[in-house]
């Protein structure tokens, strides 16, 4: 059987010669060379993988385009207007599930409208339903309610706020 030093020296050869790929068996054991393949050595009925020396590839980098001016602009305008705040307080969704605005039937009406409703602190102001159980969300602060961020219906993230309230 041959040794690493000795079959790293026919691995030397081989990519000096003109020769393409090699063969030698003695004693049950083979070992057959490629250029540009795997170095395979046979042992009785195990195979050891001795990989060559990979070929390295000059890779050329993708050209990255800068946008043009018109293009830039566009980028400029679409940046959200900040709007003046009209409320103190955020009510934000403690889990993730479906946002009911009413009690169980649809037909009756929303727990909070926006503008007229006061809230107090125990007000349940919304329903977020999770795996079938329906969690009464309350207002958490006194005030009126300016804004309701989320659609009757709609799915909610956790921390995703539902309410926007001007405190009193």
């Amino acid at each position: 059987m041959l040794s690493i030093q000795e079959m790293e020296a026919l691995i030397d050869k081989l990519d000096q010669s003109s020769i393409d790929e090699f063969s030698y068996e003695a004693n049950g054991a083979k070992i057959k060379l490629k250029k540009h393949h795997s170095v395979v050595q046979t042992v009785t009925n195990e195979a050891v993988h001795i990989p060559q020396t990979p070929q390295i590839k000059e890779q050329v980098a993708p050209s990255i385009e800068k946008p043009s001016q018109s293009e830039q602009a566009t980028v400029q305008e679409e940046k959200p207007v900040v709007e003046s705040k009209d409320y103190d307080f955020e009510v934000v969704s403690p889990m993730v599930g479906t946002f009911y605005s009413s009690p169980s039937p649809p037909d009756k009406p929303a727990f909070v409208q926006v503008g007229g409703d006061q809230v107090s602190e125990n007000t349940v102001i919304c329903i977020v339903e999770a795996m079938k159980l329906f969690n009464e969300i309350e207002a958490d602060v006194k005030g009126t309610v300016t804004e309701v961020l989320v659609e009757n219906g709609e799915l909610v993230e956790y921390g995703q706020p539902l309410f926007r309230i001007k405190t009193v």
